[in-house]
């Protein structure tokens, strides 16, 4: 397959983004994943929620939704069923994916829709000038944590594990060309993929800098493991601190997707049968028309 010039995905419009923010990587990782596998602007939907990183689908020529804060993983839900057919991605923040959206989630994953989702996690609120998140580990000092965070940190690798997802991976933003074939590899597997980029925020998480991850990532894709094996991703999730992987944790194969079990779209979905009535082609296109005309 011929890639597709990266052009194709540019915006108009200014990003407003700090320097040297990880979301950068996320947005060309991105662009990238899109052009190796051909997928045109038009055949893709990017669905962000609240939050500095959930601004991207302002920033790359596709069809875009940003919801409210929590809810991009019901929203794309709802999108892949209407339209199986398109590549629909999530992207939003460590607080709008694992906070308050902590419940939609929990019930993606076990679910299991054909969506990709990326979240952009950097330990910290930016958005909202620098409160703790779920994932900041405890004794964060942040402006609402002031004598550090006393909470324990939130596990996404463990919690998807645990609900059943198909495909869990982990991504830095220092390798922007590790995130895009993470998140290319998400959009081919069929089901829900987590990739959870670990990326600094150089405004207010001044621990976990690029530097601080550097000294401590490792490709699971230079060790001998098996990301098939569901008990040595268990472990591998709940690898922190001194050495932190990145690579696909765990990959499940032939689980069906969400969108292929509703019976009510064995004989077509919605996108497609409006397409049909609007050219006369549905079956119950005659009955209809002489019910309603």
């Amino acid at each position: 397959m011929q890639p597709l010039s990266l052009e194709l995905y540019g915006s108009p419009a200014d990003v407003t983004w700090c320097p040297g923010c990880g979301d950068f990587a996320v947005l060309r990782a991105l662009k990238m994943a899109f052009s190796e596998l051909g997928i045109a602007p038009h055949q893709a939907l990017l669905v962000s929620g609240i939050g500095c990183g959930s601004k991207l689908p302002d920033y790359m020529t596709t069809n875009g939704f940003m919801t409210i804060h929590g809810r991009p993983l019901a929203i794309a839900t709802g999108a892949k069923l209407a339209n199986p057919h398109l590549n629909v991605v999530v992207v939003n923040g460590d607080g709008d994916s694992y906070g308050i959206g902590g419940n939609h989630f929990v019930h993606t994953c076990r679910r299991n829709p054909d969506i990709t989702h990326i979240v952009e996690n950097n330990q910290i609120y930016g958005l909202t000038k620098g409160q703790y998140s779920p994932t900041s580990q405890a004794g964060t000092l942040t402006t609402t944590s002031p004598g550090g965070s006393i909470e324990a940190a939130f596990n996404p690798m463990v919690m998807a594990l645990a609900a059943g997802a198909g495909f869990v991976a982990r991504s830095f933003a220092g390798e922007p060309k590790h995130v895009a074939k993470m998140v290319a590899e998400g959009i081919k597997h069929r089901g829900y993929a987590l990739i959870d980029v670990l990326q600094p925020c150089l405004t207010f998480n001044h621990v976990n800098s690029y530097d601080w991850y550097r000294e401590r990532i490792y490709n699971l894709e230079d060790t001998a493991y098996d990301p098939t094996d569901r008990a040595a991703a268990w472990q591998k999730a709940e690898e922190w601190g001194e050495r932190i992987p990145v690579g696909i944790l765990y990959r499940a194969e032939g689980l069906p997707a969400y969108e292929e079990q509703v019976t009510t779209l064995r004989d077509g979905n919605p996108v497609t049968r409006i397409q049909q009535l609007a050219e006369g082609k549905h079956p119950d296109y005659e009955r209809l028309k002489e019910a309603f005309c």
